[in-house]
C-alpha cells in the first residue's frame, strides 16, 4: 500500500525487492545484454507518464548505455535519470530547436556513438517533439531503434471501453488543444 492509502505504488520504492525478483532483474538484465545494440544509431525511448516504475528494463538498460541523451526538457530528464541513478549528459531537443538539435546527433551518430531521444512522458514524436529528428537521422541515413513504452494515447484506450476489434471506434488525432 502506497503513502496515499492507494493499493497503487506511487514511486519506484514500491518495486519489491524479495529475491526471487532480484533473480528475475538479473536475468532480464543478462538476457538485455546479449541482445544486438548496434552504434550510431538513434534510440527512440518511450519514458513513463506518471508513474517511474513504468518505465521499461529494455528503457532503462538503452539509457544507461547510450552516449547522449537528447530530451525535450532536461529537468524532467533529470528527475527520471536520477531515480534510476543513471549519469548521462543531456541535449536538449524541443520544438523549437528539433532542426538544429538533428544535425548535432547526426554529427554524434556519425562518430559512431548511441544517442537515445525522449519526451518528457509518453513516446517521443507522438504529439510530442522528435519527428523531425527521427526524419532527419533516417534521410542521414542512421539506423532508429524505437524502444516502445508507456503511451497516454493507448492507455486512454485501454481505460474507455471503446472496442477496436469488432466495431472500431478508436481514431488518434492528436491531443486535444490547451485552453488559452
Amino acid at each position: 500500500m502506497s503513502k496515499d492509502g492507494s493499493n497503487c505504488p506511487s514511486t519506484i520504492d514500491c518495486i519489491s525487492t524479495d529475491r526471487d525478483s532480484s533473480l528475475i532483474e538479473v536475468m532480464q538484465h543478462e538476457r538485455l545484454q546479449r541482445q544486438h545494440w548496434p552504434s550510431s544509431c538513434l534510440y527512440v525511448v518511450a519514458t513513463p507518464i506518471g508513474n517511474l516504475a513504468d518505465i521499461s528494463q529494455r528503457a532503462l538498460y538503452v539509457l544507461q548505455m547510450v552516449d547522449a541523451i537528447a530530451c525535450e526538457d532536461t529537468r524532467s530528464t533529470q528527475v527520471l535519470l536520477n531515480a534510476y541513478s543513471i549519469h548521462k549528459p543531456l541535449i536538449a531537443a524541443h520544438q523549437h530547436n528539433e532542426s538544429a538539435v538533428a544535425e548535432r546527433l547526426i554529427e554524434l551518430l556519425a562518430q559512431g556513438k548511441r544517442v537515445a531521444l525522449v519526451s518528457d512522458a509518453g513516446a517521443p514524436a507522438v504529439s510530442d517533439p522528435g519527428s523531425k529528428v527521427v526524419a532527419k537521422v533516417h534521410e542521414a541515413g542512421f539506423k532508429v531503434c524505437p524502444i516502445p513504452g508507456a503511451s497516454a494515447v493507448i492507455t486512454a484506450l485501454m481505460a474507455s471501453g471503446f472496442t477496436t476489434d469488432e466495431k472500431p471506434s478508436f481514431a488518434f488525432a492528436g491531443f486535444v488543444p490547451s485552453k488559452k
